[in-house]
């Protein structure tokens, strides 16, 4: 039998065919998905492309956060607005890419939901063909206006009505949530479809492997220090038992792998930048890849509450990241709260 296809659950899930509807039908939001898909696709291609297509390297320019872009990162952001304005179902975006809160073209419909998203997770790995990602939440739109502003989008992570991410590796992979679970479709390049290949994606409670940039650890807070140095201590320490270390540096990537066979994944403040809450961004990062843990029986803290609980401030505001087996989690923020 012919796994699922996108478009299919999406009209069984969300009404696009309202004969096999079985919740509240939303076409809206399943305009959205789709486009949000489309728009992966294209990047994927350039992706596998590469240097033959001359989209490695730098672009010579920063983006908002005062990091290289590379050329990349605006091919992939200006897909991701193009795809999503299209769709008619937003008024407003807002990227990693991009200072402000993007407006959709004047000769554009406008819909009822805003998008935030990093159009290329994991920049850092483009030009050493590491896994990739893009990352996207969607939120409702208190006002459906042609004109977003920065107020529109401060909204807390529990305010998301999906959240997913695709990852460009060895396959083409997109993981949603739609506040139903969390399933899986991977892109079929003959015919270019996303086939459902998960279902109910759940991560064990217990973990045995964890995620960190080690070489950042002279600049952690003490909690932290305290939680790793337990780990690296395995069975002869507090914990009884060996961890595996493993760093991909991309967000994409090491969530991926948490689904697929647990662990837990941390981004810690640290004393260099003392001002700064964190590395992760919360709307576009941080928010989406947390209701995609928790829809998975995973949880998601800043080492203090749960992630998705934080009223941002900003649109490109920090904060600090721990995810994925909730046990490790809670043990991890149980540490903090000493």
């Amino acid at each position: 039998m012919t796994p699922l296809s996108l478009q299919e659950y999406l009209s069984r899930e969300i009404g696009y065919d309202a004969e096999r509807m079985d919740g509240t039908p939303d076409p809206a939001l399943a305009r959205l998905i789709t486009g949000i898909s489309e728009a992966c696709k294209e990047i994927s291609a350039k992706v596998r492309e590469g240097a033959l297509a001359g989209v490695l390297g730098l672009a010579g320019s920063e983006n908002v956060q005062g990091e290289d872009q590379k050329k990349l990162d605006i091919i992939s952001n200006d897909i991701f607005v193009e795809a999503v304005s299209r769709t008619g179902s937003v008024c407003g975006m807002v990227s990693e890419e991009v200072p402000e809160p993007i407006a959709v073209r004047d000769d554009l419909p406008l819909g009822p939901y805003l998008a935030c998203f990093d159009p290329l997770d994991g920049s850092s790995n483009i030009d050493i063909n590491v896994s990739i990602g893009s990352i996207f939440a969607i939120l409702p739109a208190r006002e459906i206006k042609r004109t977003p502003e920065t107020a529109d989008f401060l909204q807390p992570g529990t305010a998301l009505v999906a959240a997913g991410y695709c990852m460009y590796g060895p396959q083409t992979i997109l993981v949603l949530t739609i506040g139903r679970g969390v399933v899986m479709f991977t892109l079929d390049d003959e015919t270019g479809i996303f086939r459902q290949t998960a279902a109910d994606v759940t991560v064990p409670r217990e973990a045995a492997e964890f995620a960190i940039n080690m070489s950042n650890q002279r600049f952690w807070e003490k909690p932290v220090q305290r939680y790793i140095s337990e780990l690296l201590a395995g069975k002869d320490g507090p914990r009884g038992k060996n961890f595996n270390m493993r760093w991909i540096a991309a967000m994409v990537a090491e969530v991926h792998r948490i689904l697929m066979r647990g662990g837990i994944f941390m981004y810690p403040r640290d004393s260099r930048n003392p001002e700064r809450a964190g590395k992760l961004r919360l709307l576009y990062e941080a928010n989406p890849m947390s209701m995609i843990m928790e829809q998975a029986g995973a949880a998601a803290t800043n080492g203090h509450v749960a992630i998705r609980t934080i009223k941002p401030t900003s649109i490109h505001e920090r904060v600090a990241v721990f995810l994925g087996a909730a046990e490790e989690v809670e043990r991890a923020t149980a540490y903090h709260e000493d």
